[in-house]
């Protein structure tokens, strides 16, 4: 087509000539599926994602290029190492490990995907957990000559507890026990009694090699006793979750002023739907107003669905900050200062309790501490255990105490909102990640009488230095608190 033709016509016209709309069309229309790829280390998993990348024809010549110009690129038997096309850190790919989450995008004729490419050591488990968070399906990699191992039952949880509720387990390296269906269904065994237990509804399991590209785009010639579907084409057909059927929460992450005609919060709705004209109640204040308007990228709309970055204007001129809630007048929501919840904790210094710990829930920051600890996890048996203490990747049941009265969610109802954060308050480490299980009734918080000796000496500077600012006497209150009650 000339230029000249393309300065008479509509931008329309000339989309649809070059046939770009209806490609853009096409990919739009796909639904996209959010993909974790977890087990125990070394089984596979940045090999699994850089074979899925090249099978589908993904990669750029130019990444090819600098893989095979790569002293590492290729094994000892002249194969490309395809993890070094997900490994992008320096520490990655001088130890052969995963360290942190990795994302890749690529599409298919069918469908859209995120994989998340997450570490199996278990000093990286905060970063497994980190890429499980927003998932749809967990691929969760087997070695086929060690079967399940302890991290494989770790990850399995932990997705659980995240509500994934689909599982492909992909048993890897077959090519290394001679393609045997024995050993295969040896671990397929081991593997549903473990999702059995867990209580994940689908589970689906597919032997392959990421290495050789068995059972990845089509079936293997050297696994004629596999009748299900290869790796890929399974993926394309998984039913996608659908968010919008939840209730509607919209955690406000930034409250934009840029002049005095517009007020506007920003944030990203985690389930449900919003729409113009919409009553809301704010959390926790209960203030309530009407939605006026939807501003997104592309300009206003009439509605948002779950997942979709927005920014809400309302009828009203109320205060709303960064961490509150706007919810649906018709949608409740318990408002407590306790809760039952699962800890997965990551810190080498074990938990203790009665310390404050930051808290970030949703958008908000607030802080708890743990009043109870009510039993670990067996993560062999998977069996309740009674205990004393919490130690780096242990998980926990504990009961969560808040220094505030907030809106709180099950983990299991409400992905998005019913999961948290604790942070160490000195050192600023992430040291647990949380996930609701019961909001308990409210109660009047209690003050931790343990404070650390920073803690105390820090206290007592700026009662010293800076009297104006009235600060409480740390010293004397966990003094009155660790006495006994005379009375």
């Amino acid at each position: 087509m000339s230029s000249t033709v393309l300065e008479n016509t509509s931008l329309e016209q000339q989309l649809n000539e070059l046939g770009i709309r209806g490609y853009l069309q096409q990919h739009q229309d796909k639904s996209l599926l959010r993909v974790l790829t977890c087990g125990s280390v070394d089984d596979g998993k940045s090999t699994l994602i850089g074979r899925l990348l090249h099978d589908s024809q993904q990669l750029y010549d130019d990444q090819l290029d600098a893989l095979k110009r790569d002293h590492k690129g290729r094994n000892s038997e002249g194969e490309l190492e395809l993890a070094m096309l997900v490994d992008g850190l320096q520490a990655e790919r001088e130890q052969g490990i995963t360290i942190d989450v990795a994302y890749r995008y690529f599409s298919t004729t069918k469908r859209k995907f995120i994989l998340a490419d997450t570490p199996g050591h278990e000093q990286y488990t905060r970063n497994m957990a980190t890429g499980a968070s927003n998932a749809d399906v967990a691929i969760l990699l087997v070695d086929a000559r060690h079967g399940v191992l302890t991290q494989t039952k770790r990850h399995s949880f932990i997705c659980a507890l995240l509500g994934i509720k689909h599982f492909v387990v992909a048993v890897n390296k077959m090519d290394l026990i001679g393609y045997a269906e024995t050993e295969f269904s040896r671990i397929k065994k081991d593997i549903l009694a473990i999702t059995t237990q867990l209580q994940v509804p689908q589970v689906d399991v597919v032997p392959l090699s990421a290495l050789k590209g068995e059972n990845i785009m089509s079936l293997s010639a050297s696994m004629p006793w596999y009748q299900g579907q290869p790796l890929l084409p399974l993926l394309e057909t998984l039913p996608v979750p659908d968010r919008s059927g939840q209730h509607s929460r919209f955690p406000v992450q930034y409250v934009i002023r840029p002049d005095l005609n517009f007020r506007g919060f920003a944030g990203t709705l985690t389930g449900g739907r919003l729409a113009v004209g919409q009553t809301v109640k704010v959390y926790p204040s209960g203030q309530q107003s009407t939605i006026r308007s939807i501003e997104t990228f592309a300009g206003a709309q009439p509605s948002a669905e779950a997942g979709e970055a927005v920014t809400l204007t309302l009828q009203d001129e109320i205060d709303i900050s960064r961490g509150d809630w706007l919810v649906p007048v018709e949608e409740s929501i318990t408002q407590s200062n306790r809760a039952l919840a699962y800890l997965v904790w990551f810190n080498e210094q074990p938990l203790q309790q009665g310390r404050l710990y930051d808290l970030k829930l949703a958008s908000r920051k607030s802080s708890a501490s743990i009043s109870k600890l009510d039993h670990k996890m067996n993560i062999n048996t998977l069996q309740k255990v009674e205990a004393d203490s919490v130690q780096m990747n242990d998980i926990a049941l504990v009961e969560l105490e808040l220094t505030e009265v907030l809106p709180l969610d099950t983990a299991s109802e409400h992905p998005g909102t019913g999961n948290f954060i604790l942070v160490d308050r000195l050192s600023n480490a992430t040291v647990a990640a949380g996930l609701v299980q019961t909001v308990l009734a409210t109660e009047q918080a209690s003050v931790p009488a343990n404070f650390s000796d920073f803690e105390l000496e820090l206290n007592a500077l700026i009662r010293k230095h800076f009297p104006h600012w009235q600060a409480a006497d740390l010293s004397a209150l966990s003094q009155a608190l660790s006495a006994p009650d005379r009375s």
